[in-house]
Formats: C-alpha cells, structure tokens, sequence
C-alpha cells in the first residue's frame, strides 16, 4: 500500500476513535461546522502531530511565517478533514490554491495531487456528488518560502449548450442568481408550481440567453407570457410587454442579416399560472419582401420631404426609382475626406422623449459595407455603420435614443466610407423614428 494512502486511512482511524464514530460509516453527527486540522513539524506529515485545532475556514496566507507558535516558519504540513453535507444530487467545483504542495481527497479519491514544489497556483476540479454527506480531507505542506493554502467548493456552472436560463427569486432579475442551467426550448406551462427546487412558485422572474445561426431573411418572432415579458433580437428591443397580464401572445417581425444572432428574453411571474414560450419562424421564403406598412405614430423622413437635406457637389448626386416610397438617391464612396464631398441629413419633427431609429436600404445602389450614419440625440452623438450590402429594402435598427424635440435632431449620412476610391455606390433613403410609450 502507498505511503501516502496508509497516512489518511491512519488519521481516518484516528479520527474515528476520537469522535465516537462506529464503523458502520458516517451518520448525521458527522456533519462538521469546521475543519480538523493538524500540523507536524515537517513536509510529509510523519509522527505525531505538534498541533491538533478546529478551523472555521481553509484560507490562510502565512507569507513567511507559521500558522502557530508550535509549528515550524518553513518546512511544515498540515492535514484538514470535515464532512460536507450535500442537499441534493449536484457537480461541485472543488478548488484549491497553494504555495507548495497540496492534494485533496474525496470520499477516498484523489481528485487534486500537486504534491510538489511550487509557488502560487491554483487549481480546479468538477466532481458529481449524491445527495449525503461526503469526507473531503486536504493536504499541504510548505518548503521554504512563502506558505499559502486556500481550499473551497462550490455548485459548478451548468455546461450550457442551448438557452442560458437564469432564475431569480424575485420578479426584477436582481442581484445574483439562484439558479442557473440549460434549458432545451423555451416553452413552460408551469401552471401554479415552481420551476426547479429551490425558485418560487410566485414572484421569481427569469433571463434566457444564447446566440442563434440563421440565414439572412425576415423572421417572425412569436412570445406567449403570464405575466411580464421582453425581447431582444439582434440586440434590438422587439418586443416589450413587461406588465401583469393573462396568458398572451405577441408576435414581432425583424430583418436580420444572418450569423451568429444574439437573442435575450426576460420574464416575471407576480401571481396566479407561470408561462413563458418562445418561437420563431422564417417568413420570405428567400425572396425579398415588400416594404413594411409605417407604424402608427412613425415619424419617417423620406429623400424627397422637406425634412432631408443634402451637401457636396450637387453634379455626382444620382437618382433612382427604387427603395422606400420607389425613389432613392446614391453616389460613389469616397475613401476620405475631400473637397465637395456628398453628405445628407434627415431632419425630423419629434415631441421630446424617446425613439426607436431606423433606417430603410434598398435593394440596389447601396453596397457600402461601411455607411456610417450619425445620430444626433439629447445625449450626445451615436455612430452606427451598417453593412448596406447585406440588406435589401429592409428597415435597420439603428438604436433607441432621448431626442430633444429640436432641430438638432437629426441623422446624417456622408459617402466618406474609407474603402477604396469609387468602389462602393452609398444609398440615401428614408429614416425613421418611432416612439417609445
């Protein structure tokens, strides 16, 4: 039998004897509010211990000094035992940090062996444990040196392959949560009850999170709710129905340019059923869609309202009968700043508060990969550049912003796109705003 093996089931005797324990293995008295520890004047814990102590928690920087007047400043070792009481079947992560060497037993495995000489260092190892009590028994001893030994367990994050669900137990997503995990779909019915151990039935509220691949096309987005609900598409706000209600569904369509999609849905049970479902569906069929009818109450600024302005050298400004209400104008990028460059502003007529800004691509004469659009808000200025080759006659979210109801709200737009010289046509269409209530 290894040496290192005879020592613990040596102590494990030891222990036993000391506190009364039969063989029959660990009952509930063996539950241990602190660590026992014992320290031997040398680095492989052999012979009697010079100190025996109970320890509320295992994290020490002796720097270099001792842990007790008994013990030795260098070349000392220690042993901590304890059983741990598990609630329910869970993947712990056990850590340990250490300046020299460590290792760390669970239930009679070795599960960390940094049993050598070596300055600070931590590692970390997951373990799946069974609802009971377990014996975690951690060894250390110091050369020479600074002496350091930290040692901590915890609930390992989930692996998360789907929805990131974070679950708190209150109805404002505050603070940290208690519980995170995978969840497949998001689709729950959970009717009056709870949606895990450990969650309220009533007040709790939840965050799902994850990024979706999809091809480029106009998606419909549908979210059923009891009670409060939000969410986010491409980063973009599409759909706030963050309130009390009846189960309700809401249906909201967005233009994404394909990739790697960010997606967020919040949720918020106050009382009574819990239902949270989420489902999205393509819609164009590959083809390109038609403009979408204005919301009511949009403010939209077309090229030919009195609200747009242009600049530059009038002689390269082109027209052409296509995009939003079947008129656009276009020029060639420039790769810099020069003299007579063509720009445009789009001046709205806006009450003071907030707005959703987008503008409208076309589907031809736009195929700048960097217009860069401007935004004048009570805030300050907000830059947005828009791949205009990756949509086609979409309206593009630009962002939510506090106007100021003035005439300094505006959105501008100048050929300067920095690519080369008169390789890109940049399109000048319809902005428009629509109110946040």
């Amino acid at each position: 039998m290894r040496k290192g093996v005879c020592l613990v089931l040596g102590f494990l005797t030891v222990l036993l004897a000391t506190s009364g324990a039969s063989a029959q293995g660990p009952g509930p008295q063996h539950t241990d509010p602190v660590w026992q520890a014992a320290y031997w004047n040398n680095t492989d814990l052999s012979g009697t211990p010079v100190l025996w102590r109970a320890e509320a928690n295992l994290d020490y920087d002796w720097g270099l000094g001792s842990p007790a007047p008994e013990v030795s400043a260098d070349y000392f070792s220690a042993r901590w035992t304890r059983y741990i009481d598990v609630p329910s079947p869970a993947t712990y992560r056990f850590t340990a940090t250490s300046d020299d060497g460590v290792r760390v037993w669970l239930d009679g495995a070795l599960i960390i062996n940094e049993w050598h000489d070596h300055p600070v260092r931590t590692v970390s190892v997951d373990r799946t444990l069974s609802a009971g009590h377990h014996l975690i028994i951690v060894e250390f001893y110091d050369r020479t040196g600074h002496a350091v030994i930290r040692f901590s367990w915890t609930v390992a994050p989930p692996t998360i392959t789907n929805w990131r669900g974070e679950y708190y137990n209150n109805s404002t997503l505050s603070g940290s949560p208690a519980l995170v995990r995978d969840d497949a779909n998001i689709n729950f019915n959970w009717g009056l009850s709870a949606p895990a151990p450990g969650i309220n039935a009533d007040e709790f509220s939840v965050r799902w999170t994850r990024n979706l691949n999809l091809p480029a096309g106009m998606y419909r987005f549908t979210m059923t709710v009891d009670d409060g609900g939000r969410l986010w598409v491409n980063n973009h706000l599409l759909l706030d129905a963050w309130r009390e209600q009846p189960e309700t569904t809401y249906v909201g369509d967005i233009y994404l340019p394909g990739g790697s999609i960010p997606v967020k849905m919040e949720y918020y049970e106050r009382a009574g059923p819990a239902v949270a479902k989420l489902s999205w569906k393509k819609i164009d069929g590959g083809t390109t869609p038609t403009p979408p009818t204005p919301v009511p109450g949009a403010i939209i600024v077309d090229d030919t309202d009195a609200g747009f302005v242009t600049g530059g050298k009038a002689a390269s400004w082109r027209v052409a009968y296509t995009g939003y209400n079947g008129r656009m104008l276009w020029t060639y990028n420039n790769d810099r700043i020069r003299p007579n460059y063509n720009w445009a502003r789009w001046y709205p007529r806006l009450r003071a508060g907030w707005y959703e800004v987008f503008v409208y691509i076309p589907g031809y004469n736009a195929t700048s990969t960097q217009a860069r659009y401007w935004i004048s808000h009570a805030d300050g200025f907000t830059l947005r550049v828009v791949n205009q080759l990756a949509y086609s006659n979409q309206w593009v979210y630009l962002g939510t912003y506090r106007f100021r109801g003035t005439r300094d709200d505006y959105v501008s737009l100048a050929d300067v796109t920095f690519e080369p010289y008169l390789s890109r046509r940049v399109g000048f269409d319809a902005v428009k705003w629509v109110p946040k209530r």
